[in-house]
């Protein structure tokens, strides 16, 4: 990747042919302000649309028993890279600034911000969590003076509303080579079980040590500071790094937190930097390239940033609806992370995906419990998992005990794992005991009432407007597809499969209507539905396959999808009608899987048209399903990762996925 060098330079302007790799916000009103997420799997720094200010901070897999729900609820750290700026012993003040603007560089995951305070000063301040230090982030300012001018830059660490018990402390670890300032806040999650801490310091030039002053202004904020002198026209750059970790990820995170940031302050900026962005550059190499249709291309690439931003390889950490861009559904994990956003990451960063398995994998034994809990065998995955993999959904929301096509999502994500990678291994120790359960559950889930009705009543399925049915199309789907993945795995390891599992499989009913189009569910009556559930029978089950049956069944429930729905359903109509040769109408409806749900200045994703609650990775997982799998006709299989005719719409030329699957290759569609 020889371009990522030219465009990698945080202080030069960046490269008009860049623009692929960026989304800039010029028009910042703070009243329409949907901030854009930093993240690197493991903390999520959300902006502001105040320069120098983050919004809030997320911390994977920090959860404590608080607010909504009386369950567990992902945490906020620490607002640990704020900054201030004072200009001639005044704070600036964002009505008095010009020619203020935000860019994301996709390519390097960093956010960059410019400004003029007029006649005095031009700032750019460039951030990113830093992808080789999981609970690391950095910020670059270079400050150009205007005129002769005082600076006094900033460090603040600000303590949300749910953490208590906070302490703010500052320590001077000083060296004949570098004077490091530590300014580090510790506190309680709301119950107390979780202690989380965070801690800054600048960077300076190699020989310059500025005299640091803190202040501890209250026990919610504190900050270390410095005063410089600048002539017009000089050119000032420095640097800040901070790290936050909780007790769910150390078990000293007061400590580990200064070592941490201690250790990032002295590598320096620039071997910083230069990890961050060869980390990168790895990702990318799973990547997607739209030729001939800019925005698109940006568009696609920014739901891939979240994706991968959101995640991490080498970890058992799933992925929430809304990633690490907020509390949006308490950062619990649903069959989101399996059936949305899991394929198109199995395709381009097999890594991650094994990371989103082995977090349900060390919650089977949560799951077993919650099978025998309901009176079955196996294992029964919750709807809403947090931090121990019991059932998190709010008591008021019927989708906890009977949303159950959850543990059927995640059996068939283990499945796909293996059919990709060939890890016989994995299968053993992680693939198999999973498949077991889950078709175990199901074997004794069913309600026995002869051949072809071997029924599962009272749930709810994929639409999730339809309660407390029977026979419904997707969990019945599901279950047929998982019981007969769970033969194929005990197969493949040379075990003899329970025979229970295919007689079950054979039996369950999938409904049709009196003309053969599939049925939701027994009561299905032609009512406006939430969001796709029989057309997942066709992709990507694959249990519907007749091209007339699946072609009623588009035409029948692409009329229902009600406007207020979710955006995954246009993404899966849009990759059936691509796989079925009809690219126009799948163009029409891939666009409106997500370009109605963008939200300014950014662009990023609500869930639904209309909606507030971004950044929604489920819909971004989704609309990239439809590229992948429809537009470029890739297909998981016995042969791993095989390309069918791909179609693609007349606006854009050409269709790359590249670095696919474990050899990293590349597929094309013209």
């Amino acid at each position: 990747m020889k371009t990522l060098t030219l465009c990698c330079f945080l202080l030069t302007p960046m490269a008009a042919w860049c623009a692929d790799w960026s989304v800039t916000a010029d028009h910042i009103d703070p009243s329409h302000y949907h901030g854009i997420t930093v993240a690197n799997g493991m903390i999520g720094l959300v902006s502001s649309g105040e320069p120098l200010k983050v919004k809030e901070v997320v911390l994977n897999g920090a959860y404590d028993t608080y607010g909504r729900g009386r369950v567990d609820n992902i945490l906020k750290g620490f607002n640990f890279m704020n900054m201030t700026l004072d200009v001639d012993g005044k704070r600036l003040d964002a009505r008095a600034l010009s020619h203020l603007t935000q860019t994301l560089d996709m390519r390097r995951a960093l956010l960059v911000t410019e400004f003029d305070l007029p006649g005095k000063l031009h700032v750019k301040h460039a951030m990113g969590a830093l992808r080789q230090l999981p609970f690391s982030a950095l910020a670059t300012v270079e400050l150009t003076a205007l005129s002769d001018i005082e600076v006094t830059p900033a460090s603040v660490i600000e303590a949300p509303d749910v953490l208590r018990e906070v302490k703010n402390l500052y320590a001077l670890i000083d060296r004949p080579h570098a004077s490091i300032g530590l300014t580090t806040s510790v506190g309680k999650s709301p119950s107390g079980k979780l202690t989380v801490a965070a801690s800054t310091s600048f960077i300076f030039e190699q020989q310059e040590r500025p005299a640091l002053v803190h202040e501890d202004w209250d026990y919610q904020m504190h900050a270390t500071k410095f005063t410089r002198k600048l002539k017009a026209g000089e050119r000032y750059a420095f640097a800040l790094v901070g790290s936050v970790v909780s007790s769910a990820h150390v078990a000293d995170p007061h400590n580990e937190a200064e070592r941490l940031t201690t250790y990032a302050a002295l590598e320096g900026r620039e071997r910083l930097l230069a990890a961050h962005l060869r980390a990168w550059e790895q990702l990318w190499q799973g990547d997607i390239v739209i030729d001939g249709d800019p925005q698109a291309q940006r568009d696609a690439r920014l739901m891939l940033y979240h994706l991968y931003s959101f995640a991490r390889e080498g970890t058992a950490y799933s992925l929430s609806p809304m990633g690490l861009s907020g509390l949006g559904y308490n950062g619990h994990v649903f069959w989101d992370a399996e059936l949305w956003m899991f394929p198109p990451l199995l395709a381009l960063q097999p890594g991650i995906a094994k990371s989103m398995l082995e977090y349900r994998y060390q919650r089977l034994a949560a799951a077993r419990q919650n099978a025998f809990s309901h009176g079955y065998k196996g294992a029964m995955y919750p709807w809403e998992s947090a931090s121990e993999g019991q059932e998190a959904t709010p008591v008021w929301a019927l989708t906890g005990p009977f949303q159950q096509h959850i543990t059927g999502c995640i059996g068939w994500a283990f499945w796909k794992y293996f059919e990709v990678t060939r890890d016989r291994q994995w299968l053993r120790e992680r693939g198999y005991p999973v498949l077991k359960e889950a078709a175990d559950f199901w074997a004794s889930r069913v309600e026995r009432h002869g051949p072809g009705h071997y029924d599962i009543n009272n749930v709810i399925g994929a639409d999730e407007w339809q309660e407390n049915i029977d026979n419904n199309a997707f969990t019945n789907g599901m279950a047929i597809t998982v019981l007969r993945n769970a033969a194929q795995a005990a197969r493949v390891l040379g075990i003899a499969p329970d025979p229970d599992w295919e007689l079950v499989a054979d039996n369950i009913p999938i409904l049709t209507f009196a003309d053969g189009t599939t049925r939701e569910n027994r009561t299905y009556n032609g009512v406006p539905i939430k969001q796709a559930d029989v057309n997942l029978l066709a992709y990507p089950l694959a249990i519907v396959t007749d091209k007339a049956r699946v072609a009623r069944d588009l035409a029948y429930y692409e009329a229902r999808m009600a406007a207020e729905g979710p955006a995954m359903s246009h993404s899966i109509l849009a990759t059936l009608y691509a796989r079925g040769g009809q690219p126009d109408k799948a163009y029409q409806l891939y666009l409106k899987s997500y370009r109605p749900n963008q939200l300014p200045p950014f662009g990023v994703l609500a869930e639904t048209a209309g909606g507030s609650n971004p950044y929604f990775a489920t819909g971004a997982g989704g609309s990239l399903q439809a590229l992948i799998f429809g537009f470029g006709g890739l297909a998981f299989g016995s042969d791993g990762i095989t390309q069918g005719p791909g179609a693609l719409p007349p606006q854009w030329k050409r269709l790359e996925i590249r670095g696919a699957g474990p050899r990293k290759t590349t597929y094309v569609v013209h």
